[in-house]
C-alpha cells in the first residue's frame, strides 16, 4: 500500500503527534508499505527522512515554536504527487493540513482519513485568551465536528475521545487505533548516569513530567502537588522536561511557592540517547493532563519499569489499570500527593508496582500490533469508498479497540 502523511508538525518540533506518525510509519515500512508525509520545514538543519516533503511555511505569532505550511506550496507539488499514486490521504492535524490534505484527495481520488490527535476543547482558549472559554469550548466542537464529518473516516487514539466525538454529532465512520510503544522504548538505559549529568543526588526522591510544557498539559497542578509533598518530604525533586508556551509562568509559580530549590526545568531530551535514561533515573511519573487524547509518555514510563501516579481522564483512562504499574489519582491536589507520598514511602511496592508497568506496557502496547490495525483500518476504508452501495447497505457499526 502507499500512504501520503500531511501533518502541521512533525520533528525536529517534540510533540505526542511527531512521535506517533514516526512510530506509526516505521511500523508500516517494516510492514512493507510505502509511506511518505508532507510537513512544515522548520528552516532548522536536520537530517530529513527521505520520505518527508518538506513545506516552506510561516511563524505563528501567538506559538513560536509552530510553523504554518504555505498551501499553494503544498499544491504546486500536484503533478509530482499525482505521479506516486497513492491509496489514500492521511491528515494529522486540523489546520492546513486537514483543509489541504482534503483537496489532494479529491485530487488525488482516493479516500480520506484523519486522526483526531488533539481535544481542542479543552485546549483552544489557552491560547485565544480574549475569547470567553465556553465560548472557546463551542467553537472547537462546531469546528471539530465539521472537518472530522468532511473525512471519509477518523482515527481516534483511545474510545474516550471517539465518544466525545461521537457526542459532538460526528457520523463518519471510525475506529480507535492508539499509537504502540517502539520497542526502543524498552532498551536498557543509564539512569544513574543520567542523574550525574544533571546533578541530581541518587539517593533524591525524584518525580518527573516528560511533555510539551504547555497549559493544557496542567503542570501548575504538579507545581501546586508537590508543595503538599515537600511538606513531609523536603528532599524530594520535580523534573520537568520539554519546552513550550507555559514555561515563563511555571517559573513563577515555582518562584512564588518558594520551590525553586524543588523543581529542575531541563528542556528537551534527545529521544534517542536520552529520553529512556530519563524515565530510568526517576522514581515516579507524575501526570496531571485532563486534555490526552491517549497520554503515549506514561507507557513511555512505564516501559523502563517506572510507576505512574496520574489523573485518569479522557485518553489516559485507556491506558491506565490501577495497580498495573500505575496508581490513578483524584483530581485533588491533596489526594494526588498522598499517592506520591504513599509510593515514596515504600520503596518495595514502588518497585513491585514497576516490574508490572513494564511488564502491562510489553504485553499490551506494542506499535507494531497498532500498524496492523491501522493498515486494516485503512484497507476497510478504501472498499466502502470504492462500493460506496454496497456499504451504505450494510448495519453502521462503531468499532472499539481491542487491545490484544
Amino acid at each position: 500500500m502507499k500512504i501520503l502523511f500531511i501533518s502541521d508538525v512533525y520533528f525536529p518540533r517534540i510533540n505526542g503527534v511527531s512521535t506517533s506518525i514516526r512510530t506509526f510509519v516505521e511500523q508500516m515500512q517494516g510492514l512493507g508499505h510505502e509511506v511518505h508525509l508532507i510537513a512544515p520545514d522548520y528552516a532548522l538543519a536536520t537530517q530529513d527522512e527521505s520520505w518527508v516533503k518538506r513545506i516552506p511555511a510561516r511563524s505563528i505569532y501567538f506559538d513560536p515554536e509552530d510553523k504554518l505550511m504555505k498551501s499553494g506550496e503544498v499544491l504546486q507539488r500536484l503533478p509530482e504527487l499525482k505521479r506516486e499514486r497513492y491509496d489514500i490521504v492521511h491528515i494529522h492535524t486540523p489546520f492546513v493540513a486537514h483543509y489541504v490534505g482534503l483537496k489532494l484527495a479529491r485530487e488525488l481520488h482516493v479516500p480520506c482519513v484523519e486522526t483526531y490527535h488533539t481535544f481542542f476543547e479543552d485546549y483552544l482558549h489557552h491560547y485565544l485568551p480574549w475569547i470567553p472559554k465556553p465560548m472557546a469550548r463551542g467553537v472547537a466542537r462546531m469546528i471539530s465536528k465539521r472537518q472530522c464529518n468532511a473525512v471519509d473516516a477518523i482515527v481516534a487514539p483511545s474510545k474516550h475521545m471517539l465518544d466525545v466525538l461521537r457526542g459532538y454529532g460526528v457520523k463518519a465512520k471510525a475506529e480507535v487505533v492508539p499509537t504502540g510503544l517502539q520497542m526502543k522504548s524498552f532498551n536498557g538505559a543509564d539512569g544513574k548516569a543520567f542523574r550525574e549529568r544533571y546533578a541530581i543526588p541518587l539517593a533524591r526522591p525524584m518525580l518527573l513530567y516528560v511533555g510539551r510544557v504547555a497549559y493544557e498539559k496542567n503542570i501548575e497542578f504538579l507545581i501546586e502537588m508537590l508543595r503538599v509533598v515537600v511538606q513531609e518530604m523536603p528532599d524530594v525533586l520535580l523534573v520537568i522536561t520539554g519546552e513550550g508556551p507555559a514555561e515563563a509562568t511555571l517559573h513563577k509559580q515555582t518562584r512564588q511557592l518558594g520551590l525553586s530549590n524543588n523543581v529542575k526545568f531541563i528542556g528537551y531530551l534527545d529521544r534517542e540517547r536520552e529520553l529512556n535514561a530519563c524515565y530510568q533515573a526517576a522514581d515516579l511519573f507524575v501526570f496531571a493532563s485532563k486534555s490526552e487524547t491517549q497520554g503515549l509518555v506514561l507507557l513511555e514510563a512505564m516501559a523502563q519499569a517506572t510507576p505512574v501516579v496520574a489523573i485518569a481522564e479522557l485518553g489516559t483512562a485507556s491506558i491506565l489499570v490501577n495497580g498495573e504499574g500505575a496508581l490513578i489519582a483524584p483530581d485533588d491536589i491533596h489526594g494526588f500527593a498522598e499517592k506520591v507520598k504513599h509510593l515514596l514511602m515504600y520503596p518495595e511496592e514502588r518497585f513491585e508496582l514497576g516490574v508490572r508497568a513494564r511488564a502491562y506496557a510489553l504485553d499490551k502496547w506494542t506499535a507494531l500490533r497498532q500498524a496492523e490495525r491501522m493498515v486494516q483500518f485503512y484497507e476497510e476504508v478504501i472498499h466502502a469508498k470504492a462500493n460506496p452501495s454496497h456499504c451504505n447497505s450494510l448495519p453502521v457499526m462503531q468499532k472499539h479497540v481491542v487491545i490484544d
